[in-house]
């Protein structure tokens, strides 16, 4: 009997967050627009589908059990719909193309998914540069089941194509990449002197929460921090066991929700992320940005 009353206890208090939730949530509204907007990566320069001329595109960023209309006007050259991944319960028109000089309007009910998902193109040659993150955050009312961090970072490994992804290659998955990217940014390991290293600073000692999307389409990806480990505290959409490691293997869409703490002597750290075939390395760099009297 006492775990059947502690099971109902358990049941008891997830239903009165959930209400409290539900009476706290806010219906927001976003404006993507999908065009074609010129990018110079691997020393040459050519033209990519994005949303509001960003590559990745903009971050979704509500709270728990929140309603989010996503208004998509399609500026671009071809048909195309967007897949909202993690979302448990069916989204207002999910099989929605929206041809050329046309809008249409998502409307997403979040109910329990907490922590970091993502949304990208469903054709796999739009959804190499139409993709970006949807954070999650405890309802007003809530707090973290973990430390509270400093802040949060999303980080976004890409990859990045020489060739034209065009209507004509459209039906197809795109080879292997020519370069992978973190954020958007190829890193200095591809010989280009124009291409942009991602660069996230830290406070010395701050806790943080770093929320790993897989957004690449073949790869399973190894990410890591040098002399940083991290402690696992999410995944797709939901919190998880706490459970430690120094990186993250990461498949097709997956999404890990991190905490680091920047715990060691300031400097500048690589960040790393690669294929697990070993292919294309990219950096970026962790670095600190304030001292301390305990160094």
């Amino acid at each position: 009997m006492g775990s059947e009353k502690q099971g109902l206890i358990w049941l008891s208090g997830l239903l009165f967050l959930n209400i409290l939730a539900l009476s706290t949530a806010e219906v927001l509204y976003y404006e993507f627009f999908l065009q074609e907007s010129q990018f110079t990566k691997l020393c040459s320069t050519k033209s990519i589908l994005t949303v509001n001329g960003s590559f990745p595109g903009p971050e979704i960023r509500v709270r728990r059990g929140d309603t989010v209309f996503v208004n998509v006007h399609n500026q671009g050259n071809h048909a195309v719909s967007l897949k909202w991944e993690g979302v448990k319960d069916s989204i207002d028109g999910s099989n929605e193309l929206i041809q050329p000089g046309r809008n249409f309007t998502y409307e997403i009910e979040l109910e329990d998914e907490i922590g970091t998902l993502w949304w990208h193109a469903t054709s796999a040659w739009a959804a190499a540069t139409v993709h970006g993150a949807f954070v999650i955050l405890p309802a007003a009312n809530e707090d973290y089941p973990f430390p509270a961090p400093t802040s949060d970072q999303t980080i976004i490994l890409g990859e990045w194509f020489r060739e034209e992804l065009t209507e004509a290659n459209q039906t197809i998955a795109p080879g292997s990449a020519d370069a992978y990217t973190i954020n958007g940014h190829p890193g200095e390991t591809y010989g280009c002197s124009n291409d942009t290293t991602y660069e996230m600073q830290v406070d010395y000692e701050g806790l943080y929460l770093v929320r790993v999307i897989n957004a690449i389409a073949n790869e399973t990806m190894v990410f890591g921090v040098a002399s940083h480990s991290f402690t696992i505290v999410g995944q797709s959409g939901a919190y998880s066991r706490r459970s430690f490691t120094n990186s993250l293997t990461l498949a097709p869409a997956q999404v890990v929700d991190v905490l680091l703490c920047a715990n060691q002597n300031v400097g500048h750290y690589y960040i790393t992320a690669r294929p697990s075939s070993g292919a294309h390395i990219t950096n970026g760099i962790l670095r600190y940005t304030t001292t301390s009297s305990l160094i």
